[in-house]
């Protein structure tokens, strides 16, 4: 579109006072040259509008980026109606809060910068005709008449999409002028015919460094260009023209004084010496005749461009050698890999799945995944998991060879996507397992052979423990029951009493000691860690274990005050810390000392707190080569042939229950010095400590009362020395009488007859088992309330656990425990009176 006005030349030259230095601008600009070469140009859009943005002039460039002719716009449209209308909206809400002040979304978002007098550059998503988009760069500049009022705006833009900016200008009552040569956002040179440079504008000061009064009149814009880079381009156009080309100016000017538009790129020098690349675009600029007066380049800094191309450059490299490495991850890995599309067919794979299936890379390319497996449906079923549930893992399948060699392998599958999260396939490792199912086949037969052996090792366990304790219950119970009898056995009789009783309790404790390792080792040990004071833990084993030392002239150190919690089963807590008092009062030197001592540490930030309980001895010490042997089983460490007894199993148990308990042990030993045996534990975060134990204790230590209600007991046992030894017992007791029964229906039938208070039962009995008459008890109604209580050699924990689980009151094992029976039968007493107050 041409604008060829020659009023508009006339009021250039009344309307715009150019400083001295430029008056040959003025000449070129009334000749109407400059105004051709810019509405000419295609290379940039120039929309001219009205102070109200109705759009008054839009050149050929215009017309060539949107596609609109400019009768479908002038007058009718505004820039606002050609842009993307959501960055209009962001646009106006950025300025709004940039220059605190309300802009309304539309063509004043475009413009208020401009309408305030401030240069205003932006990029800009235009729409075309066509509704297709493209990135725009446009420089926004007010047209203001003499008198500074606003008549309009100047919209220049450059297609962003290949980067290329230049100028297009609008003259209009002289105010194009202004806009064109005030911006210093893009650089615009013009000369005369001979390339001397006569306009030197602001953005080429800006962009180059130069004054304009240090170039205009004296140099041509070859002298600000890459010398190297104009002698290439002289030869690049003689060869693309047929015409030779001296290198300088013309080489910049030889197309545009052919009628050719041209825009190249280019490096422009700075006055520093410095360089940039710039994009350049270049018109001839002619007279009314047509004859050529100068030349006008106008130029953009290409740097942000070239550094982007570069990224490009180096991210397509990256993704080559990206492509390289995950090829030569894909060939190297052990497994074989493959993808699918989601429809199940191969799209690639690695040497290894060549190998599994005897195919090459392009026969197995495009083929279905499933041919190649002995249970087609089963692998066409593992391409539909991953499909719904995004993976799959260890999916076995049994892959079929080309020569009919099958191999067991174990598949894991994932979907992958494109950037756009488009389901794109599947794809899918598999790893051979002939050897692992080979393995594990062995594995479990070992397994299983183990556990027949274990539960065999158990059995003879159980068995063990069930025929020692019954002679055991016996000789215990009646050596009890001498050292109290009346009148009361002479010296040398009670000191042989006592040497029964302590070979008995010494024999019982090496029975449970082997029979507790076995649990351990067997995994079938089983703790209750709770929160556990260990100041009633260490009260306790003080009472037991300091008559020991005192007959050895041991001297036993206790701390008074233990504020310390932790986290333990108590029983256990109460036999390790015994097994290192005893340990430490018999290999102590006699009249020496053991010292027991707490202390907690480990309060730092995401450390449990633990607490460490010491006992220390003034034996006569261990070397360090005996130390590293010391939690080995059945290892005296060369105590064998001394007169102390015991097993050398004290401490692996030990070590085994702490480890148990989520703690460790250690000790520290010098020769002639003595030992420091310790174990640490968790301290409990736990707020209070169960108080089962004090009420169980209180009824525990109720006393027969004068006048008491003669009470019933029923005991159900088959073997004459524990029925003797429990008639004896009963018959200490006035406020009981004892019935018997020899095996467990004669049992069940004088429980329904008599109504006894409570029942004592044995588990081995001829006939039916003490559990199975249990169960028999627990039917009937006479019998259902009536407390039983479980008396066997079955000592093992999963005795035990069999037993309460099976409804038994409590569960005694033998030996017995004279003490702990009476208290357990007053418990019982207790219950069953309180079973016949509710009844009632």
């Amino acid at each position: 579109m041409q604008y060829q006005d020659p009023s508009i030349s006339e009021d250039i030259a009344g309307t715009v006072d150019v400083v001295t230095e430029v008056r040959r601008e003025a000449a070129l600009l009334k000749t109407g040259a400059l105004q051709n070469a810019i509405f000419s140009s295609a290379n940039f859009s120039s929309i001219a509008t009205d102070e109200k943005g109705v759009i008054q002039l839009f050149n050929v460039g215009a017309e060539r980026m949107l596609g609109y002719l400019a009768t479908e716009v002038v007058d009718k449209i505004t820039p606002a109606d050609i842009s993307d209308p959501q960055e209009l909206i962001a646009r106006a809400q950025a300025l709004s809060l940039e220059l605190a002040t309300p802009i309304t979304p539309g063509f004043e978002a475009l413009v208020f910068k401009a309408s305030r007098g401030i240069e205003d550059i932006y990029e800009l998503t235009y729409i075309r005709k066509d509704g297709s988009r493209f990135p725009a760069v446009v420089s926004v500049t007010a047209l203001r008449d003499d008198r500074d009022g606003i008549i309009g705006y100047l919209l220049i833009g450059t297609d962003n999409t290949a980067r290329k900016q230049a100028e297009e200008e609008l003259l209009k009552a002289g105010a194009l002028q202004n806009a064109i040569f005030n911006s210093a956002n893009f650089s615009s040179i013009a000369t005369d015919e001979k390339g001397v440079i006569q306009v030197f504008n602001v953005g080429a000061e800006r962009m180059l460094g130069y004054t304009a009064v240090e170039v205009m009149d004296k140099i041509t814009p070859a002298d600000i260009s890459d010398p190297q880079e104009v002698i290439a381009r002289a030869k690049a156009l003689s060869i693309e023209l047929a015409t030779p080309i001296t290198p300088g100016f013309e080489a910049l000017v030889f197309k545009a004084s052919r009628g050719i538009e041209d825009i190249y790129e280019l490096t422009y020098i700075r006055k520093d010496g410095s360089r940039f690349p710039a994009v350049v675009s270049v018109t001839a600029l002619r007279d009314d005749p047509g004859a050529i007066i100068g030349y006008l380049l106008i130029g953009t800094d290409n740097t942000a461009r070239k550094q982007i191309e570069a990224e490009r450059k180096q991210l397509d490299q990256r993704l080559r050698d990206q492509q390289f490495y995950t090829r030569s991850l894909i060939e190297s890995n052990i497994d074989a890999l493959m993808t699918t599309d989601p429809s199940g067919i191969i799209t690639d794979v690695n040497k290894q799945m060549e190998a599994l299936t005897g195919c090459t890379r392009d026969e197995l390319i495009g083929a279905p995944f499933k041919d190649y497996f002995t249970d087609p449906e089963r692998a066409e079923e593992g391409i539909m998991r991953v499909l719904i549930g995004s993976k799959v893992t260890d999916y076995e399948l049994t892959a079929r060879a080309r020569d009919g060699k099958e191999t067991v392998v174990s598949y894991n599958a994932t979907t992958f996507h494109d950037r756009g999260r488009k389901l794109q396939g599947v794809f899918a490792a598999a790893r051979d397992v002939t050897e692992r199912k080979r393995f594990e086949q062995t594995l479990q037969e070992t397994k299983a052979a183990a556990e027949k052996a274990n539960l065999a090792k158990s059995d003879f366990l159980s068995s063990m423990s069930h025929e020692l304790r019954s002679p055991l219950n016996a000789i215990l119970g009646f050596a009890q029951l001498i050292n109290s009898d009346s009148p009361p056995p002479t010296p040398t009789q009670t000191a042989s009493i006592d040497q029964i009783l302590r070979a008995g309790w010494y024999l019982l404790e090496l029975i449970n000691e082997i029979l507790d390792l076995a649990q351990i080792e067997s995994g079938r040990l089983s703790l209750s860690l709770e929160p556990t004071s260990l100041s009633e833990v260490i009260l306790e084993c003080q009472a037991m274990i300091e008559p020991q030392g005192l007959k050895r002239g041991i001297k036993m150190s206790f701390p008074t005050k233990i504020p310390y919690i932790v986290d333990a089963d108590r029983t256990r807590l109460k036999q390790l810390m015994i097994n290192l008092l005893s340990n430490a009062i018999k290999y102590n030197r006699p009249n020496g000392t053991v010292v027991v001592d707490c202390a907690l540490f480990g309060m730092e930030e995401r450390t449990p707190a633990r607490v460490r309980v010491s006992v220390r001895d003034t034996g006569a010490g261990l070397p360090p080569e005996l130390l590293t042997q010391l939690f080995q089983s059945f290892n005296r460490l060369g105590r064998e042939s001394t007169a102390e007894e015991g097993t050398g199993i004290g401490l692996v148990m030990s070590k085994r229950l702490v480890e148990l308990m989520g703690g460790s042990i250690g000790v520290e030993s010098t020769v002639g010095v003595g030992s420091v045996f310790w174990f640490e534990l968790n301290a409990s975060t736990g707020a209070s400590l169960k108080g089962e134990r004090v009420e169980f204790a209180a009824i525990a230590q109720a006393h027969v009362q004068q006048g008491a209600p003669l009470r019933t007991l029923l005991y159900v046992e088959d073997n004459p020395a524990n029925l003797k030894l429990v008639e004896q017992l009963i018959a200490r007791r006035p406020d009981m009488r004892l019935l018997s029964a020899r095996d467990g229906n004669l049992g069940i039938e004088l429980a329904r007859t008599k109504q006894p208070d409570v029942i004592l039962m044995d588990i081995n009995l001829p006939g039916i088992s003490g559990i199975e008459a249990l169960k028999i008890l627990r039917e009937h109604p006479a019998t259902a309330r009536i407390p039983v209580v479980a008396l066997s050699a079955n000592a093992m924990p999963r005795d035990i656990e069999k037993g309460l689980l099976a409804g038994f009151f409590r569960y005694l094992t033998k030996p017995i425990k004279v003490n702990e029976f009476m208290n357990t039968l007053d418990v019982a007493l207790e219950f069953a009176a309180q079973e016949v107050v509710q009844t009632e």
